[in-house]
């Protein structure tokens, strides 16, 4: 079953975190926000659309870089307060031209 948008439950702004994985590989993409209109909208075209904080709008992920993310799955965690999509990513999935957006290493892989 389905949960609607309004099964999850949101942060005090009315979003629900989105962490994206790539299909294939397993590769942890990137980290997104959405609320219940770019939730929708991403079921309904099954191209990950996510909502913008700092420009306050929807956004198409790839609508401007051709960088699309179509989705292969979707699924919300045990408490229903994130969402874990898992896409065919066309390109870079980091707006800086990166396949991943996590590059910054912190802790060295041993």
């Amino acid at each position: 079953m389905t949960p609607a948008f309004s099964d999850l439950k949101k942060g005090p702004d009315g979003l629900v975190p989105c962490i994206v994985q790539d299909a294939e590989n397993g590769d942890v993409l990137m980290m997104a926000w959405m609320n219940e209109t770019s939730y929708n909208e991403t079921l309904k075209t099954k191209r990950m659309t996510y909502y913008s904080r700092s420009r306050q709008t929807l956004w198409i992920k790839g609508e401007t870089s051709g960088h699309y993310q179509y989705v292969k799955s979707l699924y919300a965690d045990c408490d229903l307060d994130t969402l874990l999509a898992k896409v065919e990513q066309v390109g870079a999935a980091c707006h800086t031209g990166r396949r991943s957006c996590f590059f910054n290493e912190i802790i060295p892989e041993e």
